[in-house]
């Protein structure tokens, strides 16, 4: 039976991508035979308003890249910074920073999962997820002063201290975490609409996933 290509815009404005890019497909049915990704739409002269700010006055720029990761956005400026000037970080800041940045990795896969499953028809994950960030933020809040956009990590360390109880707080959070992990497995891998929308769907071979420059769980996967 012959069938005709399909030639589709997703994007630049699409609910689930937020305007951050546009991707031109060409589909067979469900099956994606091309993909032309066209960058930019978000672009925004950040690297030209640095040049125009001291090292410590660019930092909260670097919160704006990615308003959900916004640790490891001033992490990767802040490390240059420190590197190309020879600045030594004290062991208790280089704590600090891990403490934060790994934090903002559970609530950036919890925003990713939940979003994911949402797209596919699944809204269950969402909510459980926006729970567990809740409490991540309100942690962040008390470090510093913000729940987004936190401007924490300089050049040298970290801002300030971590407030008395804090520790605590951040114990409670991660035994929270842990009961609650099966759950989620349950939610993703023992969903239903996940797994018929995702299993055997974009499969890479694992020299292809290190030739296109994976990392991470991606790679391991």
């Amino acid at each position: 039976m012959k069938t005709d290509e399909l030639l589709i815009n997703m994007g630049p404005v699409h609910p689930s991508t937020h305007g951050v890019l546009r991707f031109k497909l060409t589909m067979d049915g469900e099956i994606i035979k091309k993909c032309e990704i066209v960058m930019g739409y978000l672009h925004r002269g950040t690297e030209k308003l640095g040049e125009m700010k001291t090292y410590m006055q660019f930092v909260p720029y670097t919160d704006r890249l990615d308003y959900i990761s916004a640790f490891p956005n001033n992490y990767a400026y802040v490390k240059a910074v420190e590197e190309l000037a020879g600045i030594e970080v004290p062991l208790r800041a280089e704590y600090i920073r891990v403490l934060t940045l790994e934090l903002n990795r559970i609530v950036n896969h919890l925003v990713m999962l939940g979003s994911l499953l949402l797209d596919l028809g699944a809204s269950t994950m969402i909510m459980y997820g926006f729970r567990e960030r809740e409490n991540a933020l309100a942690l962040f809040d008390m470090l510093c002063g913000a729940r987004m956009t936190f401007n924490y990590i300089k050049p040298g360390g970290v801002r300030e201290d971590m407030p008395e109880g804090f520790i605590p707080k951040l114990n409670e959070f991660i035994n929270d975490m842990d009961k609650r992990i099966d759950d989620y497995e349950q939610l993703i891998s023992g969903n239903e609409i996940f797994m018929g929308r995702m299993k055997g769907i974009g499969v890479m071979s694992a020299q292809d996933a290190i030739n296109y420059g994976m990392t991470g769980p991606s790679l391991r996967g």
